[in-house]
């Protein structure tokens, strides 16, 4: 069955624009038989359909137009007509612009088309005709124009008010839906930036500590074993730095934990300050209570000796009170330093043992100070 069937009433008499109207009669047909066999709503048939409409539309509105040129017809028809022509052009384009937010674009497609011939062929097409056969006849175009205007048919204006008000309808329909469609896709790739920005703070905040505003031991065990990894890969050393606090808990005792809380941030943006760590690789990270540490990628023994005596000089140059320390009127630091060249039968948990010895080593020398494993 016929989405639409032809009939005498949709001739113009015009032999280039009633052959272009049967071109697009079949288009309709052939999407609507698509549509009931449920092959139009691939992107494949779509797309194709598109594509033929635009094709024909190009060909037949400029055809269209060249034999209302041809023919003298009043320029206020032919603007009127041409305006028309653009609308369903620009209504194609959007259709198709707006296809993704559909849930049934072949459909809609199908029915603006059927809506829109019915419109455009009953109503301004045959006006178009008439006025053409009554200047071949002789009558000066503005005169057919006039004649076209004062003698309509009441019950047929009355018909086609009525089709040109459903295409109307339809065509803002379709124009708000795509509206509301775009309206839609925007608010969820607004809400899909706003949710990766969020996971992104999450995961940020799952990786810092909490006081210190620098990385926590979860990101430092990251960190290591993606390090560790990187010098087996690509033979380079990977050194450690593990600090401890000199008396921390005296000093805690001494002066209350709020304070030994704002002590440890002075600190912790002392030992991260970029002229004491100058690399971006480096990492600086709270391994637990006043203990901090620093990965050094790709650095040598020497290398991590002159890093971590830039660290304890930046704290010692803060001149923070600690009058209950047996080492100093002032917060010291004691820094363990190793260094390791990844190999296959090591870990990185060998490189944390030897820190771990030369910060032992420093306490056991007399604190505030910088000694290796």
């Amino acid at each position: 069955m016929e989405a639409f069937v032809w009939d005498q009433n949709f001739a113009t008499g015009l032999t280039v624009v009633d052959e272009e109207h049967h071109v697009l009669v079949r288009l309709i047909n052939q999407l609507g038989k698509a549509l009931i066999q449920g092959e139009a709503g691939t992107p494949e048939s779509l797309q194709a359909a598109f594509g033929q409409l635009a094709d024909y539309t190009r060909r037949h509105f400029a055809a269209e137009e060249a034999l209302m040129r041809d023919c003298a017809v009043s320029p206020r028809h032919l603007a009127r007509h041409h305006e028309y022509h653009v609308e369903f052009v620009e209504q194609l384009k959007a259709l198709w612009a707006g296809r993704a937010s559909m849930s049934d674009p072949a459909e809609v497609l199908h029915g603006t088309l059927r809506s829109w011939l019915a419109f455009h062929i009953l109503g301004v097409d045959q006006s178009m005709a008439r006025q053409v056969g009554h200047i071949r006849a002789g009558m000066p175009p503005e005169e057919a124009f006039e004649l076209e205007l004062s003698h309509r048919d009441p019950a047929t204006q009355a018909l086609l008010g009525a089709i040109g008000s459903l295409y109307q309808v339809l065509s803002r329909q379709n124009a708000d839906l795509l509206a509301a469609n775009r309206g839609l896709e925007e608010r969820v790739a607004r809400r899909t930036r706003e949710l990766d920005e969020l996971n992104r703070r999450l995961e940020s905040l799952s990786n810092s500590d909490s006081l210190l505003g620098i990385a926590n031991r979860r990101r430092f065990d990251q960190a290591l074993d993606t390090e560790w990894r990187r010098g087996l890969r690509e033979k380079h050393p990977l050194s450690l730095l593990m600090i401890d606090v000199d008396h921390f808990k005296r000093y805690n005792d001494f002066y209350g934990h709020p304070a030994g809380d704002r002590c440890l941030q002075v600190l912790a943006r002392a030992a991260g300050e970029p002229g004491v760590l100058r690399r971006p690789a480096d990492l600086l990270a709270r391994y637990g209570g006043e203990e901090l540490v620093v990965l050094l990628p790709n650095t040598t023994l020497a290398g991590a000796l002159s890093t971590a005596q830039r660290i304890r000089s930046a704290i010692t140059g803060l001149h923070i009170e600690h009058a209950d320390s047996p080492v100093a009127a002032e917060v010291t630091v004691s820094i363990g330093v190793a260094t390791a060249h990844p190999e296959p039968h090591s870990t990185p948990a060998a490189l944390m043992a030897a820190a771990d010895r030369g910060l032992y080593a420093a306490k056991a020398a007399g604190r505030n100070r910088v000694s290796a494993a």
